[in-house]
């Protein structure tokens, strides 16, 4: 073969590259707004309009007429990553101001970061990261901060960043605002069993962006050892719920619970065991549904899209 030849081989390939189509991109657009005739086609229209194409449309309304409406939708665009400000403009701009819309649109090419915060109990936190590590969680989990040094190795086994931030009574700000600058860049805190009551300041500066995960005995059996109190009390029904951290104490709105049935054979360490996996898998659950963009807040609700 001749240079000459070689050299309109390496023209072509250079001209079939540029010619190569944009990747094809996928976005969710999530909506709440009072519900009124005429939003889908609004929505649909301005979608195809660019010359993408839905993939995916859940909707809800609360009442038949006059309640308020909820949407999620995936579409798939050749080069949307290249335009994305230009089309959350536009939509703003038309269709959402046109329908009084709270809206957000998340490219899906750019992973949710997490992070993590924990104390001494292992299982959710242990949970998470498998998931994450098997792909199973759809996000970027950026690191892991403890008020105890225990789980440290255990975190870095995933390759995950472990910072220890101890917490006393006397230092409860200062803790705090070094979590807030360690947490700074993530989108989405989870708290995996994290024995520490935040306070309404930090809550505040991360609004529905803090995941928790608690028994569901709550306000029952309040304080330490609650399965040893549900024994006690010989419950039929143990669980967990997973929700948003609001200033007010475990009030926050609800993403996802569980529950198993026992029985009186069943003593506290079983039912410890047992209101752990709850706990786990509740947790997941919940994390993986907001980092898919499928959770809406409603007031103190929340519409999950799963």
């Amino acid at each position: 073969m001749s240079d000459n030849t070689k050299t309109v081989s390496l023209s072509t390939i250079a001209s079939q590259s540029k010619q190569t189509p944009s990747a094809i991109d996928t976005a969710t657009l999530l909506i709440k707004c009072k519900d009124q005739a005429g939003i889908v086609q609004a929505v649909s229209e301005f979608i195809h309009r660019y010359g993408a194409n839905i993939i995916t449309l859940d909707q809800y309304s609360t009442a038949h007429e006059g309640g308020q409406y909820f949407m999620r939708l995936e579409f798939a665009l050749a080069g949307l990553s290249d335009i994305i400000e230009n089309f959350e403009a536009s939509f703003a701009h038309t269709v959402a101001k046109r329908h009084d819309m709270d809206w957000r649109l998340h490219n899906n090419a750019t992973k949710t970061k997490v992070g993590i915060l924990v104390s001494k109990f292992d299982h959710a936190l242990l949970d998470l990261l498998w998931r994450h590590q098997r792909g199973l969680l759809d996000c970027e989990i950026t690191c892991v901060v403890s008020n105890h040094p225990d789980l440290k190795q255990a975190v870095q086994n995933f390759g995950i960043t472990f910072h220890h931030v101890p917490v006393t009574k006397d230092n409860k700000a200062e803790a705090e605002e070094q979590i807030h600058k360690l947490m700074a860049g993530n989108d989405l805190l989870v708290l995996a069993r994290y024995m520490q009551i935040l306070s309404s300041d930090f809550v505040k500066r991360w609004p529905m962006q803090i995941i928790n995960i608690h028994h569901s005995f709550l306000p029952a059996f309040v304080g330490a050892d609650p399965y040893r109190q549900a024994y006690d009390k010989g419950v039929k029904l143990i669980g967990a719920t997973a929700h948003y951290v609001t200033a007010e104490l475990d009030q926050g709105p609800i993403i996802e619970q569980d529950v198993h049935r026992v029985t009186h054979r069943q003593g506290v360490t079983e039912l410890r065991a047992i209101g752990r996996d709850i706990e786990r898998n509740v947790l997941a659950r919940a994390v993986n549904w907001h980092v898919q963009n499928r959770v809406i807040v409603a007031g103190n609700k929340t519409v999950v899209f799963n």
